[in-house]
């Protein structure tokens, strides 16, 4: 069935292959397997695959990962899951010389010290991704999709690119293309933009792809992330618009929203003990009207929000009636509204669950549509889209920032990719397209590593990615600086305020050196205050109210404490001193069940032995 798709596609398009795929969950994998394959054999084939976000099931590097990961592994994707071979010969290095993938944005951390994957990166905004398509010679493009209801299939996950793609494909002399889907039975039929006609297509692959959708496992949240969290959530507007991406981070701003609204004077009360200076745009009631979604990415966080009867604010087609109803009248069409409008979407299998459950009523107000719409105000709808949009927050991650606001993403200072820069550059830009808009720019003050605590905000910086023109607000678990319309020194002031204090000196030294601070400019007290055991002092008396998983686990309670565990292993491994001390300090007879789980409790080897010592070490810290 997929080699006559691909003797299909051949036929039309000739031997060189220029593949288009969806970024993340949309990849019909065994048919992208097919042309890859087929490549792999014919040498005479020119494949070039472009995408983004290949996912990929974990690959445990170590026999004791492999007993953790293997479990979890099998329970989270099953037994089968068809890996993509594009993938993991990247990441050996066996790809053949005939095939090539570029990618615009990457799972994170996974292209680190791979060449072939550095090399092949396109940094382009998430809103060029199609023109770059175009421009790259694309003349195949395949995605799974779901339907047809009523005649009509839905492009679900991913009208992001797809919808721009093809565009602009058929306005243009563009020459052989061909769209293939592939109707996945488990896909929610989304409603918007991403409802399309059969002839969209030129192939529909009815057969069960056999793919699991692919669902992202809780990450934890630590404490730094939940204040993090929490003072991002003192931006948000009643009736306001959110735009957010996924992570921890994201994960702690839900969950403070959720506190805010439902249970306000806990809320208020951290906000006491914090002793913060209120924002002059704060607002710190329950979400009384409501918010709108607007983000390229929808996920888990905006369920979490609907169910919690915050995502509720109904945005119209119409400017006439949305403006009334910004106004504050009523309208007969109240209740129909749109309240998330998404790019993509990617999460946890419950998310796929409750997009597949929503009634004939709800299924309307949550509409997918192409990144040309979301992430920008171009297209001649520019005032209605400001109406719905009103008060925007536009809230994404980020790894540093530097002295006077520019944001460092998705690099390193040796040009290494992270991930990309995807659509934060797009939504920067709108917030200061909007008189009510905001971006804000969350990130950890420090990070760790094996050569101790680094600060995150930093004099300078050899990469950027949001450059310092476009600097708005920024967040850590020490407050807010608002920087827009600022000078450079009151920059400088503002982000020492929300630094980590063991940094702070070193980065005003460095400021009065080049003469953008002045030398009688002091460090406020309050600011002074700025360290972890602060933290921990204030979240502590409201440890109940920030979970490590506020919204559940996919993991068992002992694989919570494995998980951190193995990874504090490998740290212990980088010392021998260290290594020696674990050693003579575990006490496998502490941890039975754990050691259990890794089929540690009754060790057959010596290596067992040791390593049983070992993991016991880690879990008594």
């Amino acid at each position: 069935m997929y080699e006559t798709v691909v003797d299909k596609a051949i036929e039309r398009v000739g031997k060189r292959l220029v593949v288009g795929l969806p970024l993340g969950l949309g990849k019909p994998n065994r048919l992208v397997n097919a042309f890859y394959q087929r490549a792999c054999s014919d040498p005479s084939i020119q494949l070039d695959i472009v995408t983004a976000l290949s996912l990929d099931v974990p690959q445990p590097k170590h026999w004791l990962e492999e007993r953790l990961m293997g479990p979890i592994v099998k329970r989270l994707f099953g037994r089968d899951y068809p890996r993509l071979d594009y993938l993991a010969d990247l990441q050996s290095g066996s790809m053949p010389d005939n095939v090539t993938v570029t990618e615009f944005y990457f799972q994170s951390g996974v292209a680190l010290g791979q060449p072939a994957m550095q090399r092949r990166y396109v940094s382009s905004n998430y809103t060029h991704v199609a023109r770059d398509l175009v421009d790259r010679g694309i003349n195949v493009c395949m995605q799974l999709v779901s339907g047809p209801v009523d005649g009509r299939y839905s492009l679900s996950c991913n009208p992001d690119v797809t919808l721009d793609l093809v565009r602009l494909v058929r306005e243009q002399d563009h020459g052989p293309f061909m769209t293939i889907a592939q109707v996945h039975p488990d896909l929610p039929f989304m409603h918007g933009d991403a409802v399309v006609d059969p002839d969209f297509f030129d192939e529909v692959v009815e057969s069960d792809p056999g793919q699991r959708l692919f669902a992202l496992p809780r990450a934890p949240v630590a404490l730094q992330d939940h204040a993090v969290g929490f003072h991002a959530s003192r931006l948000m507007a009643d009736g306001g618009t959110l735009q957010i991406g996924i992570g921890s981070l994201s994960d702690a701003l839900v969950h403070s929203m959720i506190l805010r609204h439902g249970d306000n004077a806990r809320y208020r009360s951290v906000l006491e003990e914090l002793g913060v200076e209120r924002w002059k745009h704060e607002e710190r009631g329950e979400f009384e009207h409501g918010i709108y979604g607007a983000s390229e990415m929808f996920m888990d966080a905006f369920m979490h929000l609907y169910r919690a009867g915050i995502l509720k604010r109904e945005v119209f087609d119409d400017i006439e009636i949305q403006e009334r109803v910004n106004q504050g009248e009523s309208v007969e069409q109240a209740g129909s509204g749109t309240i998330m409008d998404g790019g993509f979407f990617l999460g946890a299998g419950d998310f796929y669950d409750f997009l597949n459950g929503l009634d004939d009523e709800e299924r309307p107000r949550f509409r997918m549509h192409g990144v040309g719409r979301i992430n920008q105000l171009y297209g001649g709808s520019e005032a209605l889209e400001i109406a719905q949009r009103r008060h925007a927050r536009f809230i994404n991650t980020c790894m540093m920032v530097t002295a006077t606001g520019a944001a460092v993403s998705d690099g390193l200072a040796d040009h290494q990719v992270v991930s990309g820069v995807g659509g934060q550059y797009n939504f920067v830009a709108m917030a200061h397209a909007m008189a009510d808009g905001r971006s804000a720019l969350m990130l950890r003050a420090t990070r760790e590593s094996s050569e101790g605590t680094t600060s995150n905000i930093v004099w300078e910086y050899p990469h950027t990615t949001i450059p310092r023109h476009l600097r708005d607000l920024v967040v850590t678990e020490y407050g807010i600086a608002d920087l827009r319309g600022k000078t450079d020194e009151e920059c400088i002031q503002a982000l020492v305020g929300i630094m980590d204090a063991r940094f702070q000196d070193e980065l005003v030294e460095r400021a009065r050196k080049s003469g953008k601070l002045d030398q009688d400019w002091r460090i406020p007290d309050a600011a002074r205050r700025n360290t972890p055991d602060y933290l921990e002092k204030v979240f502590g008396s409201f440890s109940d109210d920030f979970p490590d998983y506020p919204f559940g686990s996919d993991f068992t309670e002992i694989e919570r404490q494995l998980i951190p565990a193995l990874k504090q292993l490998k740290s212990v491994a980088e010392s021998k001193p260290a290594l020696i001390r674990a050693l003579f300090r575990g006490r496998p007879g502490d941890h039975p069940e754990a050691l259990e789980r890794l089929g540690l409790d009754q060790p057959d080897s010596v290596k067992e032995k040791l390593y049983a010592r070992l993991v016991a070490a880690v879990l008594a810290r």
